[in-house]
């Protein structure tokens, strides 16, 4: 896989914050989620930056951002960070296009903290409850610290595992190494669990009662294999936001990125107001 190397960086109280920006256009900003990083994003970027400038960074604690003993890495001090990127870029009104955690990310700036979008897309994201009872997620959030205690071995496999779990089609080795390095060596390691361990729901409870509110035109586009968040909850969301638009992505996991990335881009360069939701979404919900 080839390098993907985010250039510039904006300092927070916990820790340093890599980001990177290319393209030229109107201003698109791209959120990853977990265990990830922008670098799941690579591919997309490039083919968005042909007609926009695509902003790209990696959440603290994860890719190439600090990873230090003790910082928070919540998704209420991600979502806060995200704000603080938007004012360094001068954004009054981008784009957005979040997938998984950041997805939650992306709905607490807009909707507690009031920051404006132009669009927003929420691919596979977290937004509505029960994101973090699945049974890999509550048993490392429970037992953090015996994890974060494993030989380096087995916590490869694991991490390894996990991040296979997410693609539909399978990864290549060389893309799955590069998504599984940046959690190892001690400080990866004791990062990956960390983010587990901080992951509160409350995070998102917050935001629950004002989607119906959300204003900002917003598309929902969904790997409907998501063996993490599944189609129910994708339906769920949809729900609580009737006046999105929504895709199903067909044979596509979790990484739609990956498992599907000519897809995926076509929706993005699909303006809100041409993307009427597919006919499919509506014979799932009669079913």
């Amino acid at each position: 896989m080839t390098a993907w190397n985010l250039d510039r960086q904006l300092h927070t109280d916990e820790g340093t914050v890599r980001w990177s920006t290319f393209g030229t256009g109107d201003p698109i900003v791209l959120l990853h989620g977990t265990p990830f990083s922008s670098l799941i994003w690579k591919d997309i970027a490039h083919g968005l930056a042909l007609t926009r400038q695509v902003y790209v960074w990696d959440m603290l604690g994860f890719g190439q951002s600090d990873k230090n003993i003790g910082q928070n890495v919540g998704l209420a001090k991600q979502a806060d960070i995200f704000g603080d990127l938007l004012d360094e870029w001068g954004l009054g009104s981008p784009s957005v296009v979040a997938h998984d955690v950041g997805g939650a990310v992306a709905l607490r700036s807009t909707l507690l903290g009031r920051r404006m979008f132009r669009d927003l897309t929420l691919v596979n994201a977290v937004s509505v409850d029960g994101w973090s009872s699945g049974g890999f997620f509550s048993t490392v959030k429970n037992n953090a610290a015996a994890f974060s205690a494993l030989p380096e071995y087995p916590h490869k496999a694991l991490v390894t595992s996990k991040i296979s779990d997410g693609s539909h089609v399978g990864l290549s080795a060389g893309v799955l190494d590069a998504f599984v390095d940046p959690w190892t060596g001690t400080a990866g390691q004791d990062a990956f669990y960390r983010q587990y361990e901080q992951a509160d729901e409350t995070d998102t409870d917050e935001f629950h009662e004002l989607l119906g509110d959300l204003a900002t035109p917003t598309t929902i586009l969904w790997g409907r294999r998501d063996r993490w968040l599944d189609a129910d909850y994708a339906l769920r969301l949809r729900k609580r936001l009737p006046r999105s638009n929504f895709h199903w992505i067909d044979d596509s996991g979790h990484m739609v990125q990956h498992d599907a990335p000519a897809r995926l881009l076509a929706h993005l360069l699909t303006p809100p107001d041409q993307a009427a939701s597919s006919p499919s979404t509506v014979t799932l919900q009669q079913q």
